[in-house]
């Protein structure tokens, strides 16, 4: 196993985390409406039971209880939150573990010709490990879905320990998205009655000690206040402060330019809040015809092309597409896995290879996960 400090001082210094998005979003017409994706429409399903534009290819990289080929890791159950990692000539895929005792964190290691050469783990004995965010500085956050769960630190490289941040606050967390522009992470919670949470650390790049703060409405005003006890008890961090804004099962979360995405799965909506203008919109709401998410769950964004990719977490098992003239379409579908959801959407440091896993696969049950990688055509690359 190569988990070098050295390369990862390297790669930390180069600011290389794939966090994608790299083209500003043109329209904000919101809401996104159903129409013709950019990449057309789907294919029969391949060999593995995926769904794809022409021009697309699947291949599964790791299926849980079984040993990464190459390795001797044993890939992890219920694999959910993901992200990557720039690593020297090659990336790394990270991705949580979310079962109730012994979860955590998993990684796995490619080479520059896409080759998985090392499979790990990064945190061990946690507990419901579902979403996260990556940090600026090359950490990966992985957040525990349990009433007053944690916010921890981990190292992709694998060459440092994981670090509970307790400052995060406790709570049922789900993701976090760290905002550079204005030295903040932002925090879903995923109750039926969750706050939309912001963590401001004493110094941008320490997560150890700051300030937690909630979003609160007043009637069209919405301004942040700081959370009394981040540690929530007796009274839950949501219930603490007056006006905070509800938001109906809190899910995925991401940044970029300014603006924070993130998903809620009680009610089927994509959220963007303007970080400068405080201002907050709906992207997408399924009470449209012919809607073709639901099950709003994880999200991320696509390098180059301003595209954001939604997985369901049961609806049709797909990931759609909501593209930046805001029409919203399938653009992948795993077929035979109805009892599953998807997880962990992340882009390689390319933007050229898409990962995410079918947690419970074709099984249905967590130690049935499969982790597939998408290669093809995508947009602005």
């Amino acid at each position: 196993m190569q988990r070098r400090n050295v390369m990862r001082a390297a790669v930390a210094g180069a600011g290389s985390v794939a966090l994608g998005f790299t083209m500003t979003r043109p329209s904000f017409a919101y809401p996104a409406v159903p129409g013709t994706s950019p990449y057309g429409a789907l294919q029969a399903a391949d060999a593995r039971g995926v769904q794809l534009p022409a021009g697309f290819t699947s291949r599964i990289v790791a299926r849980s209880s079984q040993v990464v080929a190459g390795t001797s890791y044993t890939w992890h159950a219920a694999p959910d939150g993901g992200a990557c990692f720039a690593d020297g000539e090659g990336w790394i895929y990270v991705s949580n573990s979310e079962v109730s005792t012994g979860g955590g964190v998993g990684a796995l290691r490619f080479d520059a010709a896409g080759n998985v050469v090392d499979a790990y783990r990064t945190l061990d004995g946690t507990r419901t490990n579902c979403a996260g965010g990556a940090t600026p500085w090359n950490t990966w956050l992985s957040c525990e879905e349990v009433d007053r769960g944690y916010v921890y630190e981990t190292d992709p490289f694998g060459a440092d320990a994981a670090v509970r941040r307790d400052a995060m606050g406790r709570f049922k967390h789900e993701a976090a998205a760290a905002d550079a522009d204005h030295g903040v992470v932002y925090l879903t919670e995923d109750v039926s009655d969750g706050a939309f949470y912001r963590f401001r650390p004493t110094t941008w790049g320490n997560l150890a000690t700051g300030t937690l703060q909630v979003l609160t409405q007043t009637g069209s005003t919405l301004a942040w206040a700081t959370v009394p006890d981040p540690d929530g008890s007796p009274t839950a961090t949501r219930n603490q402060v007056a006006n905070t804004k509800r938001f109906n099962g809190g899910e995925g979360c991401y940044y970029h330019g300014g603006i924070c995405f993130f998903t809620t799965k009680g009610d089927n909506k994509v959220w963007a809040y303007d970080a400068d203008a405080n201002t907050l919109a709906t992207v997408y709401d399924d009470n449209v015809s012919g809607a073709p998410l639901t099950g709003v769950d994880n999200i991320t964004g696509a390098s180059g092309s301003g595209d954001l990719f939604v997985a369901e977490d049961g609806g049709n098992m797909e990931i759609c597409i909501i593209t930046p003239d805001d029409v919203v379409a399938p653009f992948l579908r795993l077929t035979g896995q109805s009892g599953s959801e998807i997880t962990g959407p992340a882009f390689n440091p390319a933007g050229d290879r898409l990962y995410f896993s079918s947690q419970r696969g074709t099984s249905g049950s967590s130690s049935g996960g499969i982790t597939y990688e998408v290669t093809g055509p995508f947009r602005g690359i």
